[in-house]
């Protein structure tokens, strides 16, 4: 049993396998998203599985995946009801919620087909989830491929009452784009944090499909990986990612948001990276920092280049001064301040980012049981937080563990759960 107030930043809704179909307007149901359930007659491997979904769109088609058995009980299924079982069943307070497959069709190239999805969805998250957002707040889906729509659908999601954001990971043009000023606005307006899942975006419709085949090849890596006997470089590529999602797309965020000022010009905007892991923060922290100062031994006067004996010393455009650009950082803060002021990294089991926080700040990270993927948390939380919280005083495992996050969204951390509930 968890003492403290417990949120998760990262769980997913099931949604309706025929949402789209049913929902979009009619002359888009043609390229409707839909998941098909099957039901097999014997597992693949004895005592395995047997009912599966496969994922009906662009780029995706044909994607199939075992529902969500959680070792033998209820299969979660979307129900409100049936999460709020589970979330006690977890010992989880509450939890900011995410999509689930239509991940895949929120944010792609096609604006009029991206936007009639997020807005079905919006509308239906709304009307399931929203009378449960004292422990249950789903984030509304805003593409970027039109600013002003995505405003418009900002300001419509707040009116509708859903509390937050939710971005791509790969935005149709990069997050130092001056041209996403007014979405971040509308979203500091509306006291709506922005959240940017993993594996969100960078799908082409209308053009090649190479982000997408990538990702495909690298789940299809995975796959054959825990099928066939391993080589030297399985294992090699397997220990270099740990099996998780690598860092660089959640440090690439940060460095655009930091470095182009949106912290600066919307300081009440907090951004939430989800499904990252956040082990990898604290280096990159440092290495931020260090990027926007001399250090110790570097000479600011050291030139390189080019030389044209043509021309004078005065004037050589091909030579310049490696150190210069250290000191001409725009902001007034430095980029760890602004992280620690306005960014939160999600992440389920990953003890490295708690011995961190010291040096991150406490509230720049933040947990989460990824409900009710097999990759997360879901059904052995208790016991992943007492491996990861180890010897960690109360005040900073509270922190961690929900109070940062109902901080962010407006959770209320005096509904803790009755002592009757949770693990």
């Amino acid at each position: 049993m968890f003492q403290e107030f417990v949120a998760s930043g990262d769980s997913h809704i099931i949604e309706p396998v025929d949402l789209f179909k049913t929902r979009l307007p009619a002359r888009l149901r043609d390229r409707a998203l839909w998941e098909e359930e099957f039901t097999l007659d014997e597992p693949m491997v004895e005592g395995g599985h047997t009912e599966f979904k496969k994922l009906h769109t662009i780029g995706f088609d044909g994607w199939t995946i075992s529902k969500y058995r959680q070792f033998g009980g209820p299969t979660p299924d979307g129900e409100p009801e049936h999460i709020l079982r589970d979330m006690d069943l977890d010992g989880v307070d509450a939890a900011v919620m995410f999509p689930n497959l239509s991940l895949f069709v929120l944010f792609t190239d096609d604006h009029e087909l991206s936007m009639a999805h997020a807005r079905v969805y919006n509308d239906y998250i709304a009307e399931r989830y929203l009378r449960h957002r004292d422990r249950m707040r789903p984030t509304a889906a805003i593409p970027l491929t039109h600013v002003p729509d995505a405003v418009a659908e900002i300001e419509r999601a707040a009116r509708l009452g859903l509390g937050a954001i939710l971005l791509p990971e790969i935005p149709p043009v990069p997050y130092w784009s001056r041209d996403y000023d007014p979405v971040w606005a509308a979203a500091q307006a509306h006291g709506m944090p922005a959240f940017i899942h993993v594996a969100t975006g960078g799908v082409k419709v209308k053009q090649d499909t190479s982000v997408t085949a990538k990702t495909v090849k690298g789940l299809m890596t995975a796959i054959n990986m825990g099928k066939g006997q391993l080589t030297d470089e399985m294992v090699a590529s397997r220990t270099m990612g740990g099996g998780n999602t690598g860092a660089a797309m959640a440090e690439r965020a940060i460095a655009h948001l930091v470095s182009a000022g949106v912290c600066e010009r919307f300081p009440g905007l907090h951004f939430n990276l989800i499904e990252y892991s956040a082990g990898w923060l604290v280096s990159y922290l440092g290495f931020m920092d260090r990027s926007w100062r001399t250090g110790t031994g570097q000479d600011p006067d050291w030139w390189l280049g080019f030389w044209d004996d043509s021309r004078p010393a005065s004037d050589q455009p091909t030579m310049g001064r490696l150190f210069a650009v250290n000191a001409k950082w725009p902001w007034p803060l430095k980029p760890s301040e602004y992280v620690q002021r306005q960014f939160h990294v999600q992440f389920a089991d990953d003890p490295t980012a708690v011995k961190a926080r010291h040096i991150t700040g406490l509230s720049t990270i933040m947990w989460g049981n990824d409900y009710p993927h097999a990759e997360g948390t879901f059904r052995g939380s208790a016991e992943c937080v007492a491996e990861n919280f180890e010897g960690v005083p109360a005040g900073d495992r509270a922190a961690i563990l929900g109070g940062t996050l109902a901080r962010v969204v407006g959770f209320d951390t005096s509904r803790k759960l009755a002592p009757s509930a949770g693990i």
